[in-house]
Order: structure tokens, then sequence, then C-alpha cells
């Protein structure tokens, strides 16, 4: 996210980021220190519902026209995904579709891969299945440990 805040600045995009919302509220300086609003949902097994319908109605009200989750780490609803269809992108940590999930990084330390990468794509009722919009890799080694792919990950 950070990479993408600092890109945007330098006027390497084209477009207006209105709003950061996440289940992470150590964010929160992140967002100050780009003068970006930031709103903080708390997500637990007990509030995913009611979490949702809240994040659904602040885009609503934002106007949004695309939402990116980088570090958002939640497995968005399926009554959430039909609420944006094709307006969610997903920046995932791994060359999809391997690694699915969680700790791809680690996936790809016990299966002995000799690249790792990232995807973005956007996002479906399908965990990690939507249409792929672009990938890249980096090579990596046997000497490399998880804590190393996950460091040349950020890359």
């Amino acid at each position: 996210m950070q990479e993408i805040l600092w890109r945007n600045k330098l006027g390497e995009f084209n477009t207006e980021i209105v709003a950061i919302i996440s289940n992470h509220n150590d964010l929160e300086p992140l967002a100050k220190n780009y003068n970006i609003p930031f709103y903080y949902f708390p997500i637990t097994t007990e509030n995913k519902t009611s979490q949702e319908i809240l994040e659904i109605m602040l885009l609503k009200n934002l106007e949004i026209d695309i939402v990116v989750l980088a570090r958002y780490m939640q497995i968005l609803s399926p009554e959430f995904v039909s609420e944006l269809p094709n307006k969610i992108i997903n920046i995932h940590h791994s060359f999809l579709p391997a690694f699915i999930g969680g700790n791809p990084y680690k996936q790809t330390f016990m299966r002995g891969v000799k690249m790792i990468g990232a995807t973005s794509h956007f996002v479906t009722y399908d965990l990690e299945e939507g249409p792929i919009i672009a990938q890249d890799i980096i090579r990596i080694s046997h000497k490399d440990s998880v804590k190393d792919l996950v460091r040349k990950g950020r890359d």
C-alpha cells in the first residue's frame, strides 16, 4: 500500500485516492502522512457481515470507481463482491494461480520453487480466481529463507 501511495503522490498514477478503508488500525498514520481520510473497520467472525455492510455504504457515499485491496487480508463475502462487480482489484503476494490463499511464501519455500511473484486480479466469488490484470516475478534460490522470500516479495 505504501508503494501505491508514494507513486500516486509522485504523479505516476492518473487517479485520486479518496480514502483508505482498513481492518488494520495501524495504517492510520500512513493515511495521515498522505492526507487521505482513514476509516477503520475491525473485522471479526462475529461482526464481518455488519462491518461489510458499513463498508459498502461508505464506498457508495464516496462514489468510488474502484477498490484496491492492499493489505486488507480478508476474504470478501459474495454479497460484498456483488455490490461492486468488476470494481474490486486484489493485489495478491504470489504468482497465481499457484499458491492461493495465506502464506504463499511458505508454500513456495516448501515446494522448492525458484521464483516468487505478485498478481493483481479482479475479485470474483471464487478465491483468487478472478481475471488477472498483471503479474511480475523475481527469482529466488535455495539459499533464501521464508523471511528472505517475504522481503524479496515486497519488490
